[in-house]
């Protein structure tokens, strides 16, 4: 397992960030709901490579991405569906639609639930990666895979509404999944979006929970904070900008 550690990051790092970090790579390195420990990091791994891809710099740079055709280059035996996925997702995902979407899943090389997961793979590797350059520490290394199979768990309460893809309701986070959510209370479309693979949610949940202000103490600007409610706004909005958030 990587020992991550910023004790040599120029700025003061909270512990419980590494901690959440390490327990991230730890998962990544571990079979998923549907994909095995060597494929979630060479999912990292193209997470990675996709800055470089002279296909996604040429689509980036286009008009349309949809009027430049050619062939990623990648750096893994992943199918080309998954490949298009991550590269799509992590370098213009501001310009994806349900008709690439709908698209992709119709080649037959990926189903929605492992589209969901890739998803997760890429938010980790990202923020944490983000996280590194921000205070300018190298990147992590990516962990060894571990041997296992993946569970092809998938919730029998997960539906299609307003997503692309199945998820659970609002009050269906019962039973296995009565830990993803507070059913009695309010949950993130952007949350729920992931719940087809559940453990996509608690990893995105673990994450947060150290990454972001928890909603409870969003209002109150004593709370474990260094920036001013003003550059919170400003730094939110320069990086949905240049990130092409749909929020």
């Amino acid at each position: 397992m990587t020992d991550i550690s910023y004790a040599t990051a120029s700025v003061p790092v909270r512990e419980d960030l590494p901690a959440a970090h390490r327990r991230a790579w730890q998962r990544l390195a571990q079979a998923g709901n549907w994909w095995t420990g060597a494929e979630r990091v060479a999912i990292a791994a193209e997470v990675r490579n996709a800055w470089q891809c002279s296909l996604c710099k040429a689509r980036k740079e286009a008009l349309s991405p949809y009027t430049i055709t050619g062939t990623h280059d990648c750096v893994s035996t992943l199918s080309e569906s998954a490949v298009n996925v991550i590269h799509r997702v992590v370098t213009d995902p501001g310009r994806l639609t349900q008709a690439w979407f709908e698209k992709t899943l119709a080649a037959g090389e990926i189903t929605d639930a492992q589209y969901v997961e890739i998803i997760d793979v890429v938010v980790a590797v990202v923020s944490i990666d983000s996280f590194c350059r921000g205070i300018g520490v190298p990147l992590h290394p990516l962990p060894e895979p571990e041997p296992g199979e993946p569970s092809r768990y998938r919730p029998a309460t997960a539906q299609l509404e307003t997503a692309w893809v199945p998820m659970i309701p609002v009050g269906g986070a019962v039973g296995a999944e009565a830990d993803l959510w507070d059913v009695a209370g309010r949950v993130a479309n952007v949350i729920r979006a992931l719940s087809l693979v559940p453990d996509a949610v608690r990893q995105l949940m673990d994450l947060s929970i150290v990454h972001y202000v928890p909603r409870d103490h969003l209002m109150d600007f004593s709370w474990r904070r260094s920036l001013s409610r003003a550059q919170m706004e400003l730094i939110a909005g320069r990086v949905s900008a240049l990130r092409g958030c749909f929020y």
